[in-house]
């Protein structure tokens, strides 16, 4: 049976919960207009305007413009085309306020001026492609002329970070922080020298036999001694260093000697830049991976131990006179 009931705009507005001025400017825009007109001239709605009147609500709830809105209520529109253009623009909004909140936790938690903060706030706007330009820059500069080793492939592709589509505020912070670092001089200077020292190993080792990294044998020898809590200067250390050096001297093809022992500290003490860990850190955030074990305290524990012995095997090979020195 039809319901042919006319009401108020005042009855209107209690039925719907909208205040007679929202009805009577959404009858004024024609996007709900009045069913017809009592006698003296007020307007009358039926259930059908009752029911567009929520619908318009609820598309105002959801961001709608009334412009779009009236076009979706005449039919000009299809709403799951509204919704999916709708939805797109939120994305963009969303992807943006978290750019924003990013870069304001940034701020607040590291007393950023405002240089640094607007250094920031550019770099956490950069466009895909121009993140992909900035890493590429940092990338050539530190292994550019030594990709021709196979192993720099794998190496830079780890080292690249990839921000998410729609990033949490985390990898947001992460990439400004990581993106700040990848333009450092000092921090260029360093990764550059650790990579050549790597082609150096790797050039070596194809003719000499191990290829593998020296800092991952420090891993596995040194972090079991370390769990155990065996003293770098202490006698028990010995045949752990001894495997070390074992290891470097027949990547680099040369003897295990006081020399070796000394380039061998030194570039352990280069991997162990902090700045290096950082990197690597941030880059497991960006990239949402696992964070990676922290391989400071195996390094420190080696270094000591090598600086240990070649002091004391220095100071026995004077005692003993300059013929007896080892030689590199």
């Amino acid at each position: 049976m039809h319901d042919d009931t006319l009401y108020s705009i005042g009855e209107l507005a209690r039925r719907t919960g909208l205040t007679v001025k929202t009805i009577r400017f959404y009858s004024d825009r024609g996007i709900v207009a009045p069913t017809d007109r009592s006698p003296a001239g007020y307007r009358l709605y039926d259930k059908d305007a009752a029911a567009r009147l929520d619908l318009v609500r609820t598309l105002r709830e959801l961001g709608l413009d009334l412009p779009t809105i009236r076009k979706v209520m005449d039919r000009e529109l299809s709403f799951p085309e509204v919704a999916a253009a709708h939805a797109e623009a939120l994305a963009v909004q969303i992807s943006t306020l978290r750019l924003r909140r990013a870069v304001l936790t940034a701020v607040a938690n590291r007393g950023s001026t405002l240089e640094e903060t607007d250094i920031m706030h550019k770099l956490a706007q950069l466009s895909e492609d121009e993140r992909r330009s900035l890493i590429g820059d940092f990338l050539d500069a530190v292994f550019g002329g030594l990709d021709a080793a196979p192993v720099f492939a794998g190496v830079m592709r780890s080292m690249t970070p990839e921000l998410p589509d729609t990033p949490e505020a985390e990898q947001v912070q992460a990439w400004v922080e990581l993106a700040e670092l990848s333009q450092d001089p000092d921090f260029r200077a360093d990764v550059r020298r650790m990579a050549e020292d790597l082609a150096v190993e790797q050039a070596r080792s194809d003719t000499t036999g191990p290829r593998r990294d020296i800092a991952a044998t420090v891993r596995d020898q040194v972090g079991p001694a370390l769990a155990v809590g065996i003293d770098p200067a202490s006698p028990q250390a010995d045949p752990i260093v001894a495997t070390l050096t074992d290891h470097y001297a027949q990547i680099l093809g040369r003897p295990d000697d006081i020399e070796l022992r000394r380039r061998l500290a030194t570039r352990l003490e280069s991997v162990n830049d902090p700045r290096r860990e950082r990197y690597l850190q941030l880059l497991a955030v960006v990239n949402g991976w696992p964070a990676p074990e922290g391989l400071a305290p195996v390094f420190e524990w080696s270094v000591q131990a090598l600086r240990v012995r070649t002091q004391h095997d220095g100071a026995a090979a004077r005692r003993r006179g300059p013929d007896s020195a080892g030689v590199g």
